[in-house]
């Protein structure tokens, strides 16, 4: 499914690293610390944002990746603020390179979709962006199936399109297997999911009592208060156990293990932390288990009200 390759020509490794912590509950030190984990542990792809601790996250990563920078893909966001219109785009974007000391990216995403700008504006922007040469590939994060359509049907027009989607996705958010993943391998986009450790509820450290993004951010609680996905966290942690794996690793497996070959975001405050889900990198899925992963979770119903024609 995914054709993208580094400027040398490599393959995009399994996994993604993205850097939001970098410069914030990471200092720099710790986020050189990660980068090298990451980069030891084969992986080529590493995603950030315009607005990322207020920059910190790309001017650190601008530095990293400085020496092999041919041998990476190199992706951010704009427009999460601002709209989508020409001049945020390339006020945001103009930032972006600045700060990553880069005069151009592999992948430039609309980080969400605008209701209130034309797709014709923003893509022509884009397209623009990648005529001359400063973006490789346009992607799309946080939209809809229907909104994806729509926008590619608008980049097709001025002889681009939308090669990459990246929506939430972890075995207790699957929607985006009912439009996203269909839609997707249709169209020959990658998907590269962010979250595949539902904000940490899937390492099991909340059940023992830890802390992390549900106990300080109230977006993060409303996102996975339901009694269901607790309890699918306490069984991938004792599959684990069985399985003498951290649920870490198995929670990233699994989501790049599906059959539309996603290629996870995996993040971390520190290289200890980061750990577990690297390995996921190198991990061996087999079907069983990752039958058994799938069945501690909801399998969301398929787009039709045919159930008995699914």
């Amino acid at each position: 499914m995914n054709t993208l390759t580094t400027r040398a020509g490599a393959p995009l490794s399994r996994l993604t690293f993205g850097t939001m912590q970098f410069g914030g509950t990471a200092d720099a030190a710790a986020s050189q610390a990660m980068f090298d984990a990451a980069r030891a542990g084969g992986v080529n792809h590493f995603d950030t944002a315009v607005m990322y601790t207020d920059g910190a996250s790309e001017t650190l990563l601008g530095a990293m990746i400085k020496a092999d920078r041919d041998s990476l893909y190199l992706a951010t966001k704009v427009g999460y603020v601002g709209g989508a219109s020409q001049a945020n785009i390339t006020k945001h974007f103009d930032r972006c390179r600045q700060q990553l000391r880069e005069d151009a990216v592999d992948l430039l995403y609309m980080h969400r979709f605008d209701d209130d700008t034309p797709l014709e504006e923003t893509f022509s922007t884009l397209a623009e962006l990648q005529t001359h040469g400063l973006i490789r590939h346009i992607g799309v994060s946080n939209y809809a199936a229907w909104q994806v359509m729509k926008a590619q049907s608008v980049a097709k027009t001025l002889g681009t399109q939308i090669d990459v989607i990246q929506p939430m996705y972890s075995l207790v958010k699957r929607q985006s297997e009912v439009e996203i993943f269909p839609m997707a391998a249709d169209q020959g986009i990658t998907v590269v999911p962010y979250s595949p450790l539902g904000g940490g509820l899937l390492t099991g450290k909340y059940a023992k009592g830890g802390t992390g993004r549900l106990t300080t951010d109230t977006r993060y609680q409303a996102r996975y208060a339901q009694d269901w996905m607790h309890e699918t966290a306490k069984q991938l942690t004792a599959l684990g156990a069985e399985l003498g794996v951290n649920p870490a690793t198995l929670a990233v497996a699994w989501a790049a293990n599906h059959a539309i070959k996603p290629l996870p975001i995996i993040s971390a405050r520190s290289e200890e932390q980061l750990h577990p889900s690297l390995l996921a990198e190198k991990f061996t899925m087999t079907p069983e288990v990752y039958d058994k992963i799938t069945a501690l979770s909801i399998t969301p119903p398929p787009a039709t009200d045919r159930l008995e024609e699914a």
